[in-house]
């Protein structure tokens, strides 16, 4: 029986893939967070891995990296899945050599068309050797922060070929209509005074905007996630959690920073400092949607 390790910091994703998955007498394996993935692909070698791009610790790009260099799981198909999929998760998918892009959210019977495509025909599980049959042992590898990227500009790796991503669907597998994240966010951008509405991941990566332009989208994420990973630790020195909100105020106006989740930030430049209360409880009203969307 082949074995599928789906990475996802989503129970309900976790849970929706599992169900598809077992269905097709598949043997599902699931990882919280990129420790918990780290740990399994070690332990179990999976014939394949579906892998969310945004968790709290480690992001799919730094696992697909690892399973794509390691010379015992070099040959593992990776599938990343995020809720944006433009040009920069496409790019970054392919210098790691993702074998597929998906956006979510997802139907499971093309989830399950994609595994199978790249599942082998035999579901002998990967590092295997025909002979023996059984598992070549893998180090469980250790976890390090990953290495800045250097200014000196280097060849990138032979890219895998990536299949264009699924149209969304509107729908979760339940058959619960599943939140738009564009639309959820022009919501927030079309409030009175609001000129910005950015999504960005917690290293600052634009993920979707609504309103303004690109260049000031941008620079609003890379100041969100600077300004939120030197808050973060005041919390925690605090014993007072982790952040949930930031309010900033200029001269021509105010920031609001709020999370979503554990792997996203939502960043307001409001014009009108007057509006914040309002937009505050719009967006604390659509936080549930949010987290589900991303």
């Amino acid at each position: 029986m082949p074995k599928v390790l789906v990475v996802d910091d989503s129970l309900s994703v976790r849970k929706v893939v599992q169900r598809a998955l077992e269905s097709k007498r598949i043997e599902v394996l699931s990882a919280a967070s990129g420790k918990e993935a780290m740990e399994q692909i070690g332990r179990e070698a999976p014939d394949l891995i579906v892998c969310d791009v945004i968790m709290p610790d480690m992001d799919g790009y730094q696992i697909c990296d690892f399973v794509k260099k390691h010379p015992a799981l070099g040959r593992i198909p990776v599938i990343l899945i995020s809720g944006i999929v433009n040009s920069t998760v496409l790019e970054r998918a392919t210098k790691v050599r993702s074998d597929d892009v998906m956006r979510k959210p997802f139907a499971a019977d093309e989830l399950l068309h994609r595994i199978e495509s790249f599942l082998p025909a035999s579901g002998r599980p990967a590092g295997t050797t025909a002979a023996s049959g059984t598992a070549a042992p893998i180090a469980s590898p250790a976890i390090a922060a990953p290495a800045p990227e250097s200014p000196v500009s280097r060849p990138a790796p032979p890219a895998a070929p990536i299949l264009q991503p699924a149209a969304a669907v509107p729908t979760a597998v339940s058959g619960e209509p599943m939140p738009d994240l564009k639309t959820l966010l022009a919501g927030v951008g079309e409030l009175p005074g609001v000129s910005l509405t950015a999504l960005i991941d917690r290293e600052g990566a634009l993920m979707e905007v609504a309103g303004g332009l690109l260049p000031e989208a941008e620079f609003a994420g890379a100041l969100a996630a600077c300004l939120v990973e030197s808050t973060d630790g005041v919390g925690q020195a605090l014993t007072q959690g982790r952040l949930q909100s930031l309010i900033l105020e200029y001269d021509g106006g105010v920031v609001l920073l709020n999370a979503i989740g554990a792997g996203a930030l939502l960043a307001v430049v409001l014009g009108d400092p007057a509006v914040l209360g309002k937009v505050r409880y719009h967006v604390k009203k659509a936080l549930p949607d949010l987290v589900r969307a991303v």
